[in-house]
This record gives structure tokens, sequence and C-alpha cells, in this order.
């Protein structure tokens, strides 16, 4: 594994909490308080800020900059490209979460346009990949409604055409740079019931690709330690309302050592020429 990854989750972890990374988080009015107390709970700083007026400048001394088109408006995506720009200039990795890209042509057209401007992790459940990746999807409005494994080849594809590292998120997560690939599993089935819980993982690449050299090790990082948090707070809770509750705590008792050693990521073996 460690000529796939550099640095397992737990010494990234330890780094992010060691000196709270500033994360801009340009994200949907639903997932705002969630993402912000996910990034809270896990270590990182988040901040909210997505007027175009002062995105670009915000960009220039956060960590990491994350943006989700979930509740997509002109405004919004202003701030978007002002921040890119912002974040670009100043070498600051951003992560693009094309929320629900199959279901309109707006959508559509500004997710590809995002995915132009050389984002570091692209993050998405595997209907919003396949259609970024020019596939059709069953994807329901913001649902994804697509297996994980259908949407690899398409991730490895959207992987070597942007330039970003893709993680496909689901029942068992899927991350490739388009060369290296592997799966992580864990979680909860109410993760899903949890609105925002995705949106809010995206946010947590972010606050992993401010610490991380290599953005891949950091979308690795990111859901390994969501899925070992979503799987302790399954134990402890007695449906989605309580675990909602339970992730947050288990975000923030993971260890780093314990991250290492619940962490399940498997090697994916390399598609021939």
């Amino acid at each position: 594994m460690k000529d796939v990854i550099s640095q397992t989750p737990g010494p990234l972890l330890q780094a992010l909490r060691a000196e709270p990374p500033l994360v801009q988080c340009i994200t949907n009015y639903v997932a705002m308080n969630i993402a912000a107390n996910v990034l809270l709970a896990a270590g990182a700083s988040p901040a909210m800020v997505s007027d175009a007026e002062e995105a670009g400048e915000f960009a220039r001394i956060a960590g990491a900059l994350t943006c989700n088109i979930g509740t997509l408006s002109a405004p919004f995506l202003a701030g978007m490209r002002a921040a890119i720009e912002g974040a670009q200039d100043a070498g600051r990795p951003w992560v693009l979460d094309p929320v629900a890209c199959q279901a309109t042509a707006l959508r559509r057209r500004a997710a590809a346009d995002l995915a132009a401007l050389n984002p570091a992790i692209i993050r998405g459940n595997a209907s919003e990949i396949l259609s970024l990746a020019g596939e059709a999807s069953n994807g329901q409005g913001v649902d994804g409604r697509d297996p994980v494994a259908v949407a690899e080849a398409g991730a490895r594809r959207l992987a070597e055409l942007s330039g970003a590292v893709v993680a496909v998120t689901g029942e068992v997560d899927f991350v490739t740079d388009g060369a290296r690939a592997v799966r992580i599993a864990g979680g909860s089935p109410w993760m899903p019931l949890n609105t925002a819980l995705g949106c809010s993982l995206t946010c947590l690449c972010g606050a992993y690709a401010a610490v991380a050299g290599d953005p891949f090790d950091a979308a690795v990082g990111a859901l390994a330690h969501y899925a070992v948090a979503g799987t302790r707070a399954h134990q402890a809770a007695d449906g989605p309302g309580s675990f909602g509750v339970h992730f947050l705590d288990a975000l923030h008792a993971v260890t780093p050592e314990a991250l290492d050693a619940g962490a399940k990521i498997a090697l994916v073996a390399a598609v021939p020429a």
C-alpha cells in the first residue's frame, strides 16, 4: 500500500489537529451548518465565505477551498470562480462537489466548467461522477441511484481528463487519480439518511488536502476518517436521528492511531492498457 499512498490517514489526521487548517467552504444552504460542525469535530476550522466581493481575497489566506453546487445560483457561481482564482494564485488546493450535475442543463454546464479549472479533488456519488464523465446515470435530483462499481471506469477517465483525484462515495468508496485506485469500506447505512453528510465530506476532503502533499492521500484520508467514524457511530446509535449526534462525536473521538488501525483500504489493480 505504501507505493499507492505516501502517507496513511493517521499521520494526516495528526497534522490536521496539530495545526487546524482554515477551510473555505462555498457550499449549499442545506449543508452549511452540518459541514461546519463536521470540520470542527474532525479538528479543522471552517469558513463559509462565498460572496464574489471577498471570496477570492479570502481564498488566498485559507488552507484549502471547497466548492459545492447544491443550491446553485449565479452569485454562488461568481463567488466560486473568484475563490478558485484566489486559491490558485496562492497555490492552495480546491475541491469540487458536482451536486446533482446530472439533473439539469445548468448544472451540467456549471459542473463541467468548474471541473476544467483544475480541482485537486472531485468528490461525488456515482450518479454525479458518471454524468460529469459524460456517461448516462440513473440519479434522481440530488439522490444517486447508481452503485459505485458502475462508476469506477468513468471515474478513472474523469481523473485522466481533469487531472483531479476522483472520489466516488457510496456503500464502498472508490478513489482514483487515473492510475492509482483504492476502495474504502466502512460507514453506516444511516449515513445517506442524514442530510448533507456527503457535502460535509467534500469539506473534510478540503481539510485533508490542506495538510497533505498528495491529493490522493488527502481523499483517502478524509474518506477513511468518515468510514471509521461512521462505523463507530452506527454501533452506538438507534437510528438515523441519534446517528447524526454519535457521528460528530465519533469524528472527534477517532485518534490517528485508531484511524490507521480501523481504516479498511484495499488496493485496486490497475486496468490493463
